[in-house]
């Protein structure tokens, strides 16, 4: 969380998942052109230069797979989050990898050109009408200025400046990116290939993220059909006694909101299970102190009031709720972001800290 422009907010997690991904990605640029340099074989034989651009092309793609594989295998299962916590360093380290490789093909196979390099490489093959030989630099283009847009806005200061919604909607941009950096491979260095490791490797990543997708689409979908709430006014959670201190019952409303019901102390309180920041499972983190910290980031809320602690301004909406025996109600209806709601009494939980 922050209230301030600070490029990078460091702590021990954050130089600990750095210095595993670069150690990752020179150990992969390492044995793409050390350890293993014939994982990749032409037609005819090729230089460093061109070697060194498909290295680094094809750690993009590998990067950029274990990025849209961490967010369905942390859905599927809660001990991949610690993967998603600092997943945007993960992209911008592949921004600069991908302008590296685009770098190396730039300065090899235009820069004898007659005119400017930059110019050749947008209008030196124009052959849209056709397959074979189709101007595949098209899609790395396109995947490569998505990439740098989405580098450039991942702090959170373009989140708050542009909200979060519309921030959200910008990042949703690594799925088309992700879709043309498939067809910049498929025409392009597959067309020229003997060796099929790397078509392997390269059908197994595109297939792996489409099936986690649909596996967690799956669970969630599963998932959402048990917590649906009948269109009442006022919607039973649960029994008091199937609650856990500093924990969350999570129900879905009929509109679509879930609302995240919490025992803490004996009370209930009731607040949105969307995290202000990037609508993170609020209700899957746990309350510390009366303040509930989303388990993506660590953003944190009063229980009661839906409020971050000062000096952080980001609030979500609260629910009012009221008991019936043992049986937790909440009103659908949710209050204005920020509305403190006095907690109820749990039945039963009376006396216990």
């Amino acid at each position: 969380m922050s209230v301030k422009y600070i490029p990078v907010q460091w702590n021990t997690n954050k130089y600990i998942y750095d210095a595993v991904m670069l150690l990752g990605v020179a150990l992969f640029l390492y044995v793409f052109l050390y350890a293993a340099p014939d994982i990749l074989s032409h037609e005819r034989p090729i230089n460093s230069q061109v070697h060194n651009a498909r290295a680094f092309g094809a750690c993009a793609f590998v990067m950029l797979t274990v990025i849209l594989c961490i967010g369905p295998l942390a859905r599927l299962d809660p001990r991949f989050l610690p993967l998603l916590y600092n997943r945007r360093h993960f992209g911008v380290m592949t921004t600069f990898v991908a302008i590296t490789h685009a770098g190396y093909i730039v300065d090899w196979y235009f820069a004898f050109s007659s005119s400017n390099k930059y110019e050749a490489l947008l209008f030196a093959n124009t052959s849209y009408g056709q397959l074979a030989g189709f101007p595949f630099e098209a899609f790395g283009i396109f995947a490569l200025f998505i990439l740098i847009v989405l580098a450039a806005t991942s702090h959170d200061f373009w989140m708050k400046f542009l909200s979060p919604p519309l921030w959200k909607r910008i990042h949703y941009l690594i799925y088309p990116a992700y879709l043309s950096v498939v067809a910049h491979v498929s025409f392009g260095i597959l067309q020229d290939q003997q060796n099929h490791v790397f078509t392997g490797i390269f059908i197994g990543g595109a297939v792996l993220v489409g099936g986690l997708h649909l596996m967690a689409a799956l669970q969630e979908r599963r998932a959402d059909q048990a917590l649906l709430a009948p269109a009442t006014e006022w919607v039973h959670v649960c029994d008091v006694s199937e609650m856990k201190n500093g924990f969350a019952k999570i129900k879905l409303l009929t509109g679509g909101d879930r609302v995240a019901v919490y025992l803490n102390a004996g009370k209930l309180s009731a607040i949105s299970n969307a995290c202000a920041h990037q609508n993170g499972p609020l209700g899957e983190g746990k309350i510390i102190d009366c303040l509930v910290t989303c388990p993506w980031h660590g953003f944190q809320y009063d229980v009661a009031s839906g409020r971050s602690p000062a000096p952080f301004t980001e609030k979500v909406p609260t629910y009012n709720l009221k008991t019936e025996g043992t049986a937790v109600l909440v009103d659908v209806k949710a209050n204005p972001p920020g509305t403190y709601v006095e907690p109820v009494p749990a039945p039963g939980q009376e006396g216990i800290s």
